[in-house]
């Protein structure tokens, strides 16, 4: 089969021709693909950024967004059936150590990460996950219509998930950064709660859509945008800021624009957060990490999308055009998610 590995960092992915993944355990899954999302994370990989946290022995395929048909089971199977339409949940779990047990899949003690860590990935035509990570869709679903939302989107929605709850009528959301992740937590908010939804991004042409999909308020990020945000909310800031970007300092701008006793979510990664500590104690400001969400956030998350409350803004390019793909989303080509299709 053709796949897209990595096998030095630094250097550009090579498009191979491997083996076929094979079922290595009663509970492994053989998906063909369908879809797979390139994220920025693909290019942190490219570049190294993940190698001491992963430790992958190169070459490896990457790709950690993917939905697809059931290809193969394994004796121990009895969720999906060969033939069945799924999306998978990125770091397939072992159901049994304590984060697991409690509802938090996404720390599990024995995790694996396809596509991350010393396991290939789904840019490729076929690959081996577990039946825990297969969420069975709607039979008429086009995986490609839905991959990203395998990792962009439950980052997203997690996030937001956790934020729901501060964010009542009357309240304000800031969204900085309508991309690839962002344009899904626009629409997670619009879907999940009724706050007023400001969206802050550099790009006119990813404020146009940020209105198309639930934002109230767009607001340039051109060195006013700190001022602008304050100007919207009384001079507070917002009640909560999804930071989506968090580098280039804009996760300081993020602090920035957050009220007193509000909470900025740190979603995108790259940069390094600084505040005077007196900020958190006179402010009670509070700075919240965000991981992937959980198999219970990407079941929720599919319902919206089957609803048509989420939906994805997609790019598709063939998997023969992978380095493309990459290239056009490092250059900021991409406007919603690029999207491979075998």
């Amino acid at each position: 089969m053709r796949a897209v590995r990595v096998h030095e960092y630094h250097s550009e992915p090579r498009i191979d021709d491997i083996p076929e993944p094979t079922l290595q355990g009663p509970l492994d899954v053989i998906v063909k693909i369908g879809g797979a999302g390139v994220c920025r994370t693909d290019l942190h990989i490219v570049n190294g950024d993940w190698a001491r946290a992963m430790n992958p022995g190169l070459p490896y395929v990457i790709g950690h967004e993917n939905a697809g048909w059931v290809h193969e089971i394994g004796e121990g199977v009895t969720n999906v059936a060969v033939g069945d339409t799924v999306i998978l949940h990125p770091q397939p779990s072992c159901g049994l150590c304590l984060p697991c047990r409690a509802g938090n899949d996404m720390h599990c003690a024995n995790a694996f990460f396809p596509g991350l860590s010393d396991n290939d990935g789904g840019m490729a035509e076929y690959l081996r996950t577990t039946a825990r990570a297969c969420v069975k869709l709607d039979p008429e679903t086009d995986p490609a219509d839905v991959a990203a939302l395998a990792d962009a989107g439950i980052t997203a929605y997690h996030a937001v998930r956790k934020a729901v709850p501060r964010l009542w009528p009357g309240t304000t959301a800031v969204v900085q950064g309508a991309g690839g992740l962002g344009h899904i937590g626009i629409q997670a908010l619009a879907a999940l709660c009724a706050t007023r939804i400001v969206v802050v991004d550099r790009n006119p042409d990813a404020l146009a859509l940020a209105k198309e999909i639930g934002a109230d308020e767009t607001v340039i990020s051109d060195g006013t945008h700190i001022d602008a945000v304050k100007d919207l909310t009384g001079g507070q800031g917002a009640d909560v800021v999804l930071d989506f970007v968090a580098e280039q300092g804009a996760e300081n701008d993020a602090w920035a624009m957050t009220a007193p006793d509000g909470f900025q979510y740190v979603i995108g990664y790259g940069g390094e957060f600084r505040a005077p500590t007196l900020d958190f104690v006179a402010g009670e400001k509070s700075v919240i990490g965000n991981i992937v969400g959980t198999y219970n956030d990407l079941v929720e998350l599919m319902v919206l999308a089957q609803a048509g409350k989420v939906t994805l803004h997609t790019k598709q390019y063939t998997l023969d055009a992978a380095l493309d793909a990459l290239h056009d989303l490092d250059a900021g080509r991409v406007r919603g998610r690029a999207i491979l299709v075998p």
